[in-house]
């Protein structure tokens, strides 16, 4: 038998146990895999504990997409579609000095109808007569020097300020956690292909007409989306991948040896040497040891920005609850927050989320791009986050349960002219270190669907590229 190929992945989160998952089952080759994830458990992001009586209650993301088929299908695959289930409750508000109920034509905050926005009192008259000239201003180069790649220059130069202010950039953020006068409008695909029409109104509403409404737009298993990176991590492991944790990547070094080259993944837990690898951990996290590579590469990696978020979870008794706080929950717009961004009433989101006493599971985000919370201590947080939702809710709430969970550098954020970066470190990368490839949330897409979707190109590169050095 010829030796096998050795395939290191760093990172641990759902891109790289994706990638683990679809080399394991895929190839025909004869592969050694190893995982190497540097903090004390796998699934990165995404993390489920019992909370207030609940066996699972998501510290994370708590659903994904499901009108793309990438995480629907990798739930299939590992058995997991009869678990599956949907938000109960579909509607949800904008807090603005009141609770204002989210416009239902739109998308991703970008009207579809005149109507979104004339209804609607979130905006004042001055705002609906501008938000409508998008129907009359004329084309706009896609991104000029002066409507350039960003979803806030773009968006108010069709619709105005209260629409970037009020809807897109709420439902955006919230998705994100961006500044999106500073955020990619490549980014996101549901917002730049409203930007080939004269119209971004007109092309929302032709985009609609294609949408099955009768479908979920999210789902979730029911025990959690820690479920999900559980049962993946499970099934690579009885595939024969190998999962390091604990183990911080330290630096590659390539080996000359013929045509292609070999690397050395210098860890923390030792030296490991592969054929090919798959970078899934954090821009900003890899650029020392990328710059083994080569110190371009490792120099635009450093430059990547993060946003930090922490997530208060909260059981608030049911008699403290108010009848008509119904949906699923709420957004700040920016020039509203204190502290909070976005609040998630669970228990009405999720018909599952019950416990014995009936308490409303909130959870509560703070945090954003340009907005530091790391520095705050618990009791400090808890203080804000009551404070914050006794301004929204006008109730003084006492928790039964509280759970603060912080996220450091959780989001990358894809600033103006991202992938144009992303494209030259890219191409860097395949002339200077053939078999080494990047995935993950800090580079084309952020979701689980978007990391599922990297994670599977990156498989298929990765066999396509051990497959050359056979022939």
């Amino acid at each position: 038998m010829t030796s096998p190929r050795r395939v290191v992945i760093v990172g641990g989160g759902i891109t790289g146990l994706t990638t683990a998952f679809s080399l394991a089952t895929r190839s025909a080759q004869n592969l050694e895999i190893t995982l190497l994830e540097a903090s004390n458990r796998t699934g990165g992001l995404i993390h489920s504990s019992p909370f207030a009586g609940l066996d699972s209650v998501d510290e994370g993301a708590d659903a994904f997409l499901s009108r793309v088929p990438w995480a629907v299908q990798l739930a299939a695959d590992l058995g997991l579609s009869g678990a599956l289930t949907s938000p109960a409750a579909s509607h949800a508000w904008i807090w603005h000095n009141k609770l204002h109920p989210i416009p239902g034509d739109i998308m991703l905050g970008v009207p579809a109808s005149v109507g979104s926005f004339a209804t609607s009192k979130l905006f004042s008259l001055r705002g609906k007569l501008r938000a409508s000239a998008d129907l009359v201003l004329p084309r706009r180069k896609k991104y000029d020097s002066q409507y350039s790649d960003c979803i806030g220059v773009y968006i108010r130069s069709r619709f105005g300020n209260e629409v970037q202010e009020f809807l897109v950039d709420p439902l955006v953020g919230s998705i994100y956690a961006a500044d999106t006068d500073n955020f990619s409008i490549e980014a996101v695909p549901q917002i730049a292909s409203l930007t080939t029409s004269r119209s971004m109104l007109l092309a929302a509403r032709n985009a609609r007409k294609n949408i099955v409404t009768n479908e979920p737009v999210f789902k979730t298993p029911l025990r959690g989306m820690g479920s999900l990176v559980g049962t993946l991590e499970q099934r690579v492991t009885s595939l024969g991948v190998r999962i390091v944790t604990d183990c911080h990547v330290q630096n590659i070094q390539q080996i000359t040896d013929g045509s292609r080259p070999t690397y050395n993944v210098i860890s923390t837990n030792g030296v490991h040497t592969a054929d090919a690898i798959v970078v899934t951990s954090p821009a900003k996290h890899s650029a020392r040891f990328m710059a083994g590579i080569h110190p371009q590469i490792g120099e635009q990696l450093s430059k990547w920005e993060h946003a930090d978020v922490i997530l208060v979870t909260l059981a608030i008794p049911r008699n403290q609850w108010r009848k008509d706080l119904t949906g699923s929950g709420y957004l700040v717009p920016k020039p509203d927050q204190r502290w909070i961004t976005a609040v998630s009433f669970g228990s009405h989101k999720w018909a599952h989320w019950k416990n014995a006493n009936d308490d409303m599971i909130l959870r509560v985000s703070l945090g954003r791009d340009g907005v530091e919370v790391m520095h705050l201590n618990d009791d400090e947080i808890l203080n804000l986050t009551l404070a914050d939702l006794k301004m929204h809710l006008g109730e003084d709430f006492a928790p039964t349960a509280v759970r603060i969970t912080r996220w450091k550098d959780a989001f990358p954020q894809y600033r103006p002219h991202h992938f144009s970066t992303l494209n030259s470190i890219e191409k860097l990368l395949s002339e200077q270190a053939p078999g080494v490839c990047l995935a993950g949330a800090s580079y084309r897409g952020i979701g689980v669907p978007a990391c599922v979707q990297q994670a599977l190109s990156a498989a298929e590169t990765t066999v396509s590229y051990l497959a050359d050095l056979a022939d």
